[in-house]
């Protein structure tokens, strides 16, 4: 795998709907470019590319591979996919990597929603596509069918390589002068063509169709040299936007001979080798030894091991040219999404745009005592996989992990165990209400204790009512009844008290405090004591100013096909949410404006995707605080009551 060039490397993601072939496609071509002897199989754990234990385990794709396929001289680095929604964090790292992506749709199948998203991402990206139907040999395959149906979905841009009327057309429309002589009924010459040809699937005006059998091994050649000749070379690709240390804009051209730039698309946090980073050199070439700058971490870091993979296996290098894609060992201060150069001219080129988690668990360790390795086991995996977040909620004092699905959390908690030794388990997930109060009360605070010498004294009027800020504290004092100096402590005992609530142990908010009166000893008062009795007043005084318990409310914005409008409002209603409206999107669906409580939604992210077949998203933050209905108040109130003494 040494020795390639710019010129003679082709970088290509694998996309597409799980269980479309894109790992047998990829032990089809090592098959026929003699890599291995005969073909793995998914289902018997023993692919190139699924080669994690998880994956054998499971029988799918968890993460993104490398599998390098070398053919007429010429390296094609791919970069296989997981197929399900949970890993688009995946898809998206890969994405950044390559000139092209290759969708791979399973011809018995048909579109599917993973070929949908696969064709959105691309375009969202602007990363130049090719669509391979693969599963040819199956029964009932109308192939002519299926590319009306592409075309019908997908729009004119799409093409089969056989079909030259429609070719001439697509590269007609890439340049007026083409177009003039497609028009005037004139013949392409071979480069005419061929630059037209380029210049569409570049821009992602042609979407060539090729079409293969894995499992038999037809056409696998044939695709591998289509995608030699149409995928853009890496020496091809525009100039790459980036940023200077000072955040100036700036760009990094692909040049072979220009300072060494590379971008970390990926991580693998190996218990056994460590930390591995996948880089594609963007510019320059990178060298064992050499010594590069990490313009966002702001570290140097030497290039120590570096090798090329294909799957799990390594093939150690001394020297990567632009363009290829490498793997380096024990960068410390690496992680997904930096850039290395050269510290005299150090960029950055942007960070991977990954989702924000749809879905969040409360998890424990199973094991007191395993807080720590639970911690750095989770910081491990987040540098293996950025899409997935954790939280600590210091209300309700939960750690939170976050993510796109079940299947991806998951993963990432067996992986913690089966990696890293440390065992946790989902609790439910605590809400963190908040307490307020409805109406006044005027109430007195006294602290009195005497237990032989020096006794405590302290008391307090104070008067509360409903505030607009979080907490509000005045004193209107008069005639010394309280010495100004032991002020600071009646309003600091307060402060305290507000952290937890007489109803259910929340924070308390919206509170306006009036110290007005009050008494004092001349030896037993002293700061504490006054402190204690605004605690006894301030649990009187919220008890009597009719208070009630508030809960989050979520701003919920969904984007669902038309078909599923009905379903998604009516699923909010019983969710006690309100439809704030709708608005129509550009090339169809609809983005529906929503609020509904949190404690509503925490499932929300599975619900949606089964009744939309997963062709429906959603984002959500945090609105405002409202009023939980008696009912459900009651029901919190008592369970917190039941756990209080209980402990």
């Amino acid at each position: 795998m040494k020795g390639y060039t710019g010129e003679n490397i082709r970088n290509v993601a694998l996309i597409g709907h799980g269980g479309s072939g894109k790992t047998t496609f990829l032990e089809a071509a090592l098959l026929a470019t003699g890599v291995i002897s005969r073909l793995g199989k998914v289902e018997d754990g023993n692919t190139v590319s699924d080669w994690d234990k998880m994956e054998i385990e499971k029988g799918y794709s968890i993460s993104a591979a490398m599998v390098p396929v070398e053919y007429n001289k010429v390296k094609i680095n791919f970069v296989d996919t997981p197929g399900f929604f949970d890993f688009v964090g995946e898809m998206n790292s890969a994405l950044r990597a390559v000139e092209a992506a290759v969708i791979v749709v399973d011809a018995s199948a048909g579109i599917e929603v993973g070929t949908e998203k696969a064709w959105a991402a691309c375009k969202h990206f602007g990363v130049p596509k090719f669509i391979l139907v693969n599963k040819i040999e199956k029964e009932n395959v109308d192939l002519d069918e299926l590319i009306g149906q592409l075309k019908d979905k997908f729009g004119p841009s799409v093409v089969t390589m056989d079909d030259k009327d429609a070719l001439n057309e697509a590269v007609a429309e890439t340049d007026e002068a083409l177009l003039d002589k497609f028009f005037g009924g004139e013949e392409f010459t071979e480069k005419e063509f061929n630059t037209g040809l380029s210049k569409g699937i570049a821009s992602g005006d042609i979407v060539p169709v090729l079409k293969c059998s894995a499992l038999k091994g037809e056409n696998i050649k044939e695709t591998l040299q289509s995608l030699i000749d149409l995928v853009p070379k890496a020496a091809d690709h525009e100039p790459y936007p980036a940023t200077t240390l000072t955040g100036e804009e700036t760009e990094v051209k692909p040049d072979p001979a220009g300072s060494p730039v590379v971008f970390i698309f990926k991580t693998l946090a190996d218990p056994v080798l460590g930390k591995i980073s996948y880089g594609k050199v963007i510019s320059g070439n990178v060298k064992s030894g050499q010594e590069l700058y990490n313009s966002n971490a702001e570290k140097a870091e030497k290039m120590g091991t570096i090798f090329f993979m294909r799957g799990k296996n390594r093939e150690d290098t001394n020297e990567v040219a632009m363009g290829d894609i490498v793997a380096i060992a024990k960068l410390s201060n690496t992680k997904t999404g930096d850039t290395l150069c050269e510290k005299a001219k150090a960029v950055k080129l942007p960070p991977i745009e990954f989702p924000k988690p749809t879905l969040y668990i409360a998890v424990e360790p199973k094991s007191k005592g395993d807080e720590e390795k639970v911690g750095t086991g989770l910081h491990r995996l987040m540098e293996e996989d950025p899409s997935f977040v954790l939280e600590r909620n210091n209300e309700t004092r939960q750690t939170l992990l976050g993510g796109q699905g079940e299947q991806q959390l998951n993963i990432i908690t067996s992986k913690l165990k089966d990696k890293f030794g440390a065992d946790v388990e989902k609790v439910p997930q605590k809400i963190a209400y908040r307490e307020t109060i409805k109406g006044t009360s005027d109430v007195q605070g006294k602290h009195k204790k005497q237990t032989g010498g020096a006794g405590q004294y302290g008391d307090v009027h104070i008067k509360f009512a409903p505030s607009q800020e979080e907490f509000e504290f005045t004193e209107s004092l008069f005639g010394g009844s309280i010495p100004k100096n032991y002020v600071p402590a009646v309003e600091k005992g307060l402060r305290e008290c507000m952290e937890k609530g007489p109803l259910a142990g929340c924070k308390v908010v919206g509170i306006k405090a009036d110290l007005y009166d009050g008494s004092y000893h001349d030896v037993d008062s002293n700061e504490m004591a006054f402190k204690t009795a605004a605690s006894i007043a301030f649990k009187k005084g919220i008890v009597e100013a009719n208070p009630c318990l508030l809960e989050p409310i979520m701003k919920v914005e969904i984007t669902v096909p038309d078909d599923y409008m009905g379903d998604i409002m009516g699923d909010m209603n019983k969710r006690r949410g309100k439809i704030l409206g709708s608005e129509p999107l550009v090339g169809g669906g609809q983005k529906i404006f929503a609020e509904a409580p949190q404690s509503e939604l925490f499932d929300y992210a599975v619900t949606m995707r089964s009744m939309t077949q997963a062709r429906g998203s959603f984002t959500m933050e945090f609105e405002r605080y409202e009023p939980v209905p008696g009912h459900l108040a009651d029901k919190i109130i008592a369970e917190h009551k039941a756990e209080e003494e209980e402990k």
